[in-house]
């Protein structure tokens, strides 16, 4: 016979590890979408990103398309080689922000599909780009060089 107090040991240890393995896929389950650290604008367009939901929006800042409004207002259109996104910013410009560099943009869809950007970060050096966008990048290019061979 087993004394009582390893089988109450026995039975803690258990009732723990369900406990943590419920935690865990609670937690798994609702970052599932929220996983990336930015959406590329192919990405919002395919996930359908409902308006209103805060995002981080992240591609290159898309040659000739930056516009200074009044005040401290821009607008300018973020890109990932296959698609784009207009984005709306009010707020000082970012040093590192100019067209053909990479940008991640915070903020939120409104319901004319543009995305209004309370923060901009720009990146650091002028050679970085990230991972997911060269990715999406050359299937973009490949993409068009199958259709237009």
């Amino acid at each position: 016979m087993q004394p009582k107090h390893r089988n109450r040991r026995i039975g803690l240890i258990a009732a723990g590890a369900v406990l943590l393995a419920g935690a865990a896929f609670l937690v798994l389950s609702a970052l599932q979408r929220n996983v990336s650290y930015f959406y590329t604008p192919s990405e919002a367009a395919v996930e359908g990103v409902a308006p209103g939901t805060r995002i981080r929006l992240g591609g290159m800042v898309e040659d000739g398309s930056v516009i200074d409004g009044p005040g401290l207002e821009l607008r300018f259109r973020v890109t990932d080689g296959a698609q784009s996104v207009p984005v709306s910013y009010a707020g000082l410009r970012p040093d590192l922000f100019r067209e053909g560099q990479g940008v991640i943009a915070q903020g939120r869809f409104n319901p004319s599909g543009e995305f209004a950007a309370d923060t901009i970060l720009a990146k650091h050096d002028e050679n970085y780009v990230p991972r997911e966008l060269i990715d999406v990048m050359e299937a973009a290019r490949a993409a068009q060089e199958a259709a237009n061979p």
